[in-house]
């Protein structure tokens, strides 16, 4: 297993687990702003991991965050289709 850093200096080992990275860029870049990152804070970090890794580590990750946004809209999806349902059956009248 391969291992980048953070600008700040973190290691972050390359697993092919998305988590990993997604919650070191949490502390790294949210936490130690103390929630006040910009955009540009955020992309910044990406940018910096991203351009270390090599071609198939990018793909790897490429294809596991496709995975993860996919599997997240579907929820998001189906989520609001849901409350559509519900707010449709507490508004319909009783039958008789």
């Amino acid at each position: 297993m391969r291992t980048i850093k953070t600008t700040t200096g973190v290691d972050v080992v390359l697993d092919g687990d998305l988590m990993t990275v997604l919650e070191t860029l949490y502390e790294e870049v949210t936490i130690r702003l103390e929630l006040a990152r910009t955009f540009e804070d955020m992309m910044r970090e990406i940018h910096h991991l991203v351009g270390q890794m090599d071609e198939a580590d990018r793909r790897a990750y490429l294809i596991e965050s496709l995975f993860l946004n996919t599997v997240t809209y579907e929820n998001e999806r189906l989520g609001a289709y849901m409350r559509k349902l519900k707010s449709k059956a507490d508004g319909a009248s009783p039958v008789a």
